[in-house]
C-alpha cells in the first residue's frame, strides 16, 4: 500500500505542534474559526508555525471566512494550505494563491460525487462526518462504505478517527491522508502526545500489512 500521510488538526500550543512533528505527522491544522474550542488567532498561529522544523505542512482552516478576514489572515500567516471546512461555494475557495481542499459532510442520502465534482479546483477532498449545525469536530465516524469508489481526487479521510480504528481505516479506505483532531487529545485543544505519537505510528503500520 502506498504512505499514507497523517495530518493533525485543532493545534493550539507549541508544545503539541512540535509533538506532533517529533511524531512524524505530516501536517498541522490550525483552526481560524472563532467558534471552535480550538480556534486559534493570528499571534497563537505565527508562534505555532515560527517553531515548527522543515517539512511539516501547515492548513488553515475556515469555516464559511469572509474574503476580506482570509486575506488578512494570509497576510500575517505563513499558511501553506487552505482547508474549508463550512458551506463554502467552488468560487469562494480560489484566488488565494494557496493549494486548497474541500471538506464535504458525510450524511444519509447525499450525492457525494455530484459534490465532490463542484470542487474541480480542490487539491483534495476531506470527508467528514455530518451533524446538524457541526461544521467539524463532531468525533462521530460515517459509514466508510458510501465513499464514492471512483474519486479523481485525494481522498483525506476525518470523522471520529482515534488510535484504536484508524489502521482499520487505513486498510479498509486507503485515503491519501488521515486529519485527526480531538481523537488524540487530553481535552479540547490540548493534544495528548502520547496518543499522537500512536496514531501516526498506527497509520504507517497499516499501510506496511
Amino acid at each position: 500500500m502506498s504512505i499514507v500521510r497523517s495530518k493533525i488538526c485543532g493545534i493550539t500550543r507549541v508544545e503539541d505542534a512540535l509533538a506532533a512533528a517529533d511524531a512524524g505527522a505530516d501536517a498541522i491544522g490550525l483552526v481560524f474559526y472563532s467558534k471552535s474550542p480550538r480556534a486559534v488567532d493570528i499571534h497563537q498561529a505565527r508562534r505555532i508555525i515560527a517553531a515548527l522544523p522543515p517539512f511539516v505542512t501547515t492548513v488553515g482552516l475556515f469555516v464559511n471566512a469572509s474574503r476580506c478576514e482570509l486575506t488578512e489572515i494570509l497576510e500575517a500567516v505563513p499558511l501553506d494550505v487552505l482547508q474549508f471546512h463550512g458551506d463554502e461555494a467552488p468560487q469562494a475557495c480560489s484566488g488565494f494563491h494557496r493549494p486548497w481542499y474541500k471538506a464535504l459532510r458525510v450524511g444519509a442520502g447525499e450525492d457525494l460525487s455530484a459534490q465532490i465534482a463542484q470542487y474541480s479546483g480542490a487539491s483534495a477532498i476531506l470527508l467528514d462526518t455530518f451533524v446538524a449545525g457541526v461544521p467539524g469536530g463532531t468525533g462521530q465516524v460515517f459509514d466508510w462504505t458510501r465513499i464514492p469508489s471512483d474519486m479523481d481526487k485525494p481522498l483525506i479521510l476525518a470523522g471520529g478517527l482515534t488510535v484504536e480504528n484508524v489502521a482499520d481505516a487505513v486498510r479498509q479506505v486507503r485515503p491519501y491522508a488521515v486529519d485527526v483532531s480531538g481523537g488524540v487529545e487530553a481535552s479540547k485543544g490540548i493534544k495528548d502526545a502520547e496518543r499522537v505519537r500512536e496514531f501516526v505510528r498506527r497509520v504507517r503500520q497499516a499501510c506496511d500489512d
